[in-house]
């Protein structure tokens, strides 16, 4: 079998069975092919072709969509937002990328300083960059108590851990402290200021000053500064020399006699350095403080008599004898500060008095006291009395005392 080339039908050619049965075949297949297209239907058309055109926006519904969800999710939406902001105040706090900062910035934190006025003062000058969030550090690190005062040279943004840490190191100590107790004469002083490491020599910076003329204050004859070096605790640069803690005592002196009102003293003819003298001679006589305004009633009175005053305590300071009992020869010696031999005033004051025995000795308590000596066993108290016979019985009464003690002073609290 051929085809016909010019229908495309096929020829049978009965007379070859070879022919025939490839007829027979291909009949079948083209029925199978027919009926398989019959059952499938014809085939979908192509989709057509969109136009283009610009992109679809998401419109109103989705802004729908998510309010919608936010409504039906609302405890994870706070959930997150809160994440956030904890995420935001932890990076704010703790500050992971900042540093040491830069520049220079002179601070001085006062003493006595709160950490919440530090931190307005770090972040007034550009330190830190927020006053709250340094105090919740300083907190968190446990060193509220820890930021110590002083004058610090920091910079500009730096970070809240380096800035407490600046304001809670130790630093080594640039300054001395040197304090002078009431009583001390210019020998103990200068002792004093040898042992903290002043250089030069203290008793030659106070023989006399530019800052003090001891005239002005009656004291024309002064030989040294003797009774102007007020006594208390000052603050000086290591190794600074003598002569600036005699300034600063002077100083000192300066602003504290003004607080003493000098009537009742002139009105007897006392100057203030009369004052300072008596003064000087009640901060050694007097162990208790009731007893000052009794001492110096006693001074005043023996004054008023003419008689002797007696206090071994310008014997001390005449034979640099502060620590032991004073010998006869001692008691004896030829000395202007000997009040056992002259009368009246020593020369001038034999320590450095302070303030509330200077108020004591402008202002005597008014008894009619000649005569005090120590009283056994009561931790340094006196017995005054007014007349001869009264002074020796207690007299007797001390020196047994004193016999029993081996000599030495009976002021020992019983």
């Amino acid at each position: 079998m051929t085809e016909d080339w010019l229908t495309g039908e096929r020829f049978n050619e009965s007379d070859d069975p070879a022919s025939a049965e490839r007829e027979r075949r291909w009949r079948e297949r083209e029925e199978r092919r027919r009926q398989r297209d019959g059952r499938g239907g014809s085939a979908p058309p192509p989709p057509e072709a969109s136009s283009p055109g610009p992109p679809r926006s998401p419109g109103p519904s989705r802004t729908a969509d998510a309010l919608s969800a936010a409504r039906r999710h609302p405890l994870r939406i706070a959930a997150v937002l809160a994440a956030v902001l904890f995420v935001w105040f932890l990076v704010a706090l703790m500050q992971p990328f900042g540093g040491e900062g830069s520049g220079r910035v002179v601070v001085t934190v006062p003493k006595g300083a709160s950490v919440a006025e530090v931190g307005d003062l770090l972040d007034r000058d550009g330190v830190v960059s927020s006053s709250t969030l340094f105090q919740f550090r300083v907190t968190l690190a446990g060193k509220r108590s820890d930021l110590y005062p002083g004058r610090y040279v920091l910079a500009h943004g730096m970070s809240y851990g380096a800035a407490i840490d600046a304001l809670s190191t130790v630093r080594a100590k640039k300054t001395t402290t040197v304090t002078i107790p009431e009583g001390y004469s210019r020998p103990q002083a200068a002792q004093v200021a040898r042992e903290v490491g002043l250089s030069g020599s203290y008793m030659k910076a106070s023989v006399r000053s530019k800052y003090l003329k001891p005239a002005r204050y009656g004291g024309s004859g002064a030989k040294s500064l003797e009774g102007f070096l007020f006594p208390d605790t000052f603050e000086l640069k290591a190794a600074a020399p003598a002569a600036d803690l005699v300034q600063l005592q002077l100083r000192d002196f300066k602003r504290r006699i003004k607080q003493v009102n000098m009537r009742y003293a002139r009105s007897k003819n006392l100057t203030t350095y009369d004052v300072l003298t008596i003064a000087s001679m009640v901060e050694r006589e007097a162990q208790v403080a009731s007893e000052r305004r009794l001492v110096a009633a006693v001074i005043y009175n023996r004054l008023h008599e003419g008689m002797p005053l007696g206090i071994d305590a310008t014997v001390r300071f005449a034979t640099g004898n502060y620590e032991e009992p004073l010998t006869e020869s001692e008691l004896a010696v030829d000395s202007p500060y000997n009040t056992r031999l002259n009368t009246g005033l020593p020369p001038g004051p034999i320590d450095s008095p302070g303030l509330a025995s200077i108020q004591a000795a402008a202002h005597p308590a008014k008894a009619g006291y000649l005569y005090y000596v120590v009283k056994p066993g009561t931790c340094g108290k006196h017995s005054f009395s007014t007349t001869d016979a009264e002074f020796q019985a207690d007299v007797s009464r001390y020196n047994r005392a004193r016999e029993a003690a081996g000599g030495r002073s009976p002021d020992t609290c019983e």
